[in-house]
């Protein structure tokens, strides 16, 4: 969650973007032009949901979701960029990332159609390559293909990649100072106008109001949230996230609520956010230590929250 500064000197911008917004604060130089800063931000966020939108049937995405296995599909820069990434991340993680799961995402009801009870009792249990094994990208060619039925979903992904463009913006028009965000995915450079620290709220993992629970000082640094408290479907009194395990064929179990994880990059913290709540508490938390990444673990136990700790950023 993004804290506004009260600085007169600080320029506030926002537009809508994937069912969001995208905001930027920004201490721009008396030369910087306003209106094309604030287009070229728009413009960025909005290429990016033209690219891997699972909700747009014309998307650069849905292309590769529509064509044949084995079939080379052309793919622009930027969607090649974050499929590189992701595969990158999900053999990294053995596959807790994965960005080829569209299809339970969509069987459970979070895609653009209603749940399929048939689909969800097909794949409860049922074993599967993870995407880095069967997609193949071809980053010199500009290209992708599918080497066995897959269906992409980039939205552990996207939106951090989306920040990481927007601060390219800000870098394009010299500005020495900003702070964007895209929902719960943020990325800073500089200082505010008064020299002190970008201010960020990490947020209680209520399924009701949203909450601030700490404050983070943000310092040429990004942090990207995943958690189980914004959208989730209820079975049996029951509620499970839409974030899903490619080990069970279905949503995460109950357990972690949140995990916040602090990068130098927005992309890569948004989908090691992702990795980390699919592994659970144990097995995130030694891969967060394997990969030096400084994170905060929220768990649901009965009494409530506990809070694990990874990396020096964190730590008391």
């Amino acid at each position: 969650m993004l804290k506004m500064s009260t600085d007169p000197s600080q320029i506030k911008l926002t537009g809508p973007v994937m069912g969001t917004h995208w905001n930027a604060e920004l201490v721009m130089p008396d030369t910087a032009d306003r209106p094309a800063v604030e287009a070229a931000l728009a413009k960025a966020v909005e290429q990016v949901d033209t690219q891997m939108s699972t909700w747009k049937p014309d998307s650069d995405l849905m292309r590769i979701n529509s064509a044949p296995v084995g079939e080379w599909i052309n793919i622009p820069f930027e969607l090649a960029q974050v499929l590189r990434r992701g595969l990158e991340i999900g053999q990294t993680s053995h596959g807790a990332f994965d960005i080829g799961l569209g299809d339970l995402v969509s069987a459970w009801g979070f895609g653009a159609h209603e749940p399929d009870e048939a689909l969800i009792r097909a794949n409860i249990g049922h074993e599967r390559n993870p995407s880095h094994e069967i997609l193949e990208l071809d980053m010199q060619g500009l290209r992708t293909r599918k080497l066995a039925t897959i269906t992409l979903d980039l939205s552990g992904i996207a939106k951090g990649y989306g920040v990481d463009r927007m601060l390219q913006v800000c870098d394009d028009f010299s500005i020495p100072s900003a702070l964007v965000a895209l929902d719960g995915e943020l990325r800073s450079k500089g200082t505010q106008a008064d020299n002190s620290p970008w201010h960020v709220v990490i947020e209680k993992p209520n399924y009701g109001a949203r909450l601030p629970l700490s404050m983070l000082e943000l310092n040429d640094a990004a942090v990207a949230s995943s958690g189980d408290y914004r959208h989730w479907v209820e079975v049996n009194q029951t509620r499970f996230s839409h974030t899903m395990d490619r080990r069970i064929g279905g949503p995460v179990q109950p357990g972690i609520a949140a995990v916040s994880v602090l990068t130098t990059d927005c992309m890569t913290a948004d989908a090691m956010a992702t990795a980390i709540l699919v592994m659970g508490v144990k097995q995130g938390s030694a891969f967060a230590q394997e990969q030096q990444l400084d994170c905060i673990i929220f768990e649901r136990v009965d009494e409530g929250i506990e809070q694990h700790s990874v990396g020096s950023l964190f730590q008391a």
